[in-house]
């Protein structure tokens, strides 16, 4: 059974920086996309960053230049700096788990697989 888990939120002032990491993942996830998203009360959840299998990467455009997605042998990274009130979210990692998988980022949240339960960012002024 795959769990996928966050670490790494946290309360941080404007223009401060976190690293949010996601364990879970075994040997399978190789070809996945890997996808963070992030997600305010009364809003939908919005894809942050994402990485295909070949490496591709994209990003949100309000976070380009800010953040990094990257990835380890079985832990996904999202570093974020000079973090901005508005990126005050839940923040939760999240795989497509396909075969040479590509474009997780665009098709979006319904296309997932696979879900951690999200650790919380809160940015202050």
């Amino acid at each position: 059974q795959i769990q996928l888990m966050e670490s790494g939120g946290g309360s941080v002032q404007a223009g401060g920086s976190l690293r949010l990491s996601c364990v879970g993942f075994d040997y399978t996830f190789k070809m996945a996309c890997m996808v963070w998203f992030r997600q305010t009360p009364g809003k939908e959840r919005e894809a942050v960053a994402g990485i295909d299998s070949d490496g591709t990467i994209a990003y949100k455009d309000s976070v380009k230049d800010r953040f990094t997605i990257s990835k380890g042998q079985d832990t996904l990274y999202l570093q974020m700096d000079d973090l901005k009130t508005e990126d005050s979210a839940t923040y939760y990692c999240a795989a497509e788990h396909v075969t040479f998988c590509a474009g997780g980022f665009h098709r979006g949240a319904s296309a997932m697989d696979y879900w951690g339960k999200g650790t919380l960012v809160t940015v202050s002024s």
